[in-house]
């Protein structure tokens, strides 16, 4: 089941978080993760919630992606990270690929038997 890191960034050094943002791709390829969100314009529809900057990352699964966050590889990007933003993070398991984007339950077979 597919597990997705999502994270709420308040960047108070831009020319150092570029550099962390060079440090991290590898680290996410080696454990299996990928942007599914990164930084893109961000507008509220509900809340008092207002994120300045938003990323949310896709693992194969809740293991690989706490492996990813407590991982050799990316220690050095995360202690940078923390240097140069303000960051609220959590983990949150998805659906699998079967389930993915059928939000009414099962389909319905329309042959009759």
């Amino acid at each position: 089941m597919s597990a997705y890191i999502v994270v709420e960034i308040e960047v108070l050094d831009q020319e150092s978080y570029e550099t962390y943002k060079q440090l991290v791709s590898p680290s996410l390829a080696a454990f299996g993760g990928r942007y599914i969100v990164r930084g893109g314009a961000v507008e509220t529809l509900e809340g008092g919630w207002s994120p300045k900057r938003v990323v949310i990352l896709e693992f194969p699964s809740a293991t690989r992606a706490k492996a990813w966050w407590d991982s050799a590889e990316y220690a050095e990007a995360k202690a940078l990270r923390r240097s140069v933003a303000r960051t609220r993070m959590f983990l949150v398991e998805g659906e699998s690929g079967s389930e993915r984007g059928n939000l009414d339950g099962p389909r319905q077979s329309s042959s009759s038997a």
